[in-house]
């Protein structure tokens, strides 16, 4: 389905087993005119009743799933999903953010992963950012799929790598199937003392607004090192900035 206005909006599918999560999902995509809930299950077996019963005229635009579900994973949804419904994007929003649920839902076809730590406030827009070809990654998820891959490099005994088309999908600033060289790196950029302690805190997780109150300053002059912060790191929004922050060596 393409999108071309609010007459066309995309159906949202939400799987949570936390009744106060999921009704928080559920509303906000309830009241976005761009979206359209389909239904907001508890369980493995909920969606795929529901999934067996639902049309391809009605299919899913957008799954929306936690991984902790109380008889299976999240995995098993996002994969009984995209099987049926190709054309369906999958959203993880996890309190699970080690690296292997993190991958193992990347290669089972989630294209968004967010920890539930850094949950959005809204989290409709995560979904239309994601339909309008954004990677929706948590900043700390950014940084454990940045780890993978240089444990790769490290593995590599010619420093050369081609990043996995996985990883790739996952990491915003790196291209599928291109070759990055380990000594071939830019400059780090000149950061001041204040945009440097606003990235630490952004790949902690921290919202702007609580950066703001921790510096007794505005949300605005927060957003003003922010942006200076993305000119100098040439990215776009925080998971880019704490990945290319981590591989220039500008976080630990």
């Amino acid at each position: 389905m393409t999108q071309t206005d609010c007459a066309t909006p995309w159906r949202v599918l939400i799987v949570e087993d936390d009744s106060t999560t999921r009704a928080f999902f559920a509303n906000s995509v309830r009241n976005c005119a761009r979206l359209q809930l389909l239904a907001d299950v508890a369980s493995v077996h909920e969606a795929s009743e529901f999934l067996h019963g639902v049309s391809a005229s009605n299919a899913p635009d957008v799954l929306l799933t936690d991984l902790g579900l109380p008889d299976g994973s999240g995995l098993e949804v996002i994969r009984m999903t995209l099987s049926r419904f190709s054309q369906c994007e999958a959203l993880v929003i996890s309190m699970f953010g080690d690296e292997d649920n993190v991958l193992a839902s990347i290669e089972a076809g989630a294209v968004g992963y967010i920890h539930k730590d850094c949950t959005p406030d809204d989290i409709a827009e995560s979904i239309l950012q994601l339909k309008s070809g954004a990677s929706i990654i948590s900043p700390m998820i950014a940084r454990r799929v940045l780890s993978k891959y240089r444990s790769l490099m490290q593995i590599e005994p010619s420093n050369t790598v081609k990043m996995p088309v996985e990883y790739a999908q996952a990491a915003p600033k790196i291209i599928a199937d291109s070759t990055v060289i380990a000594d071939d790196m830019p400059a780090k950029p000149r950061l001041s003392g204040r945009e440097q302690e606003v990235l630490e805190l952004i790949a902690r997780g921290f919202s702007y607004a609580e950066i703001a109150r921790l510096h007794s300053v505005s949300v605005h002059t927060i957003q003003t090192h922010i942006k200076n912060l993305y000119a100098k790191l040439a990215v776009h929004n925080k998971s880019e900035a704490v990945y290319e922050a981590t591989r220039l060596g500008l976080l630990a």
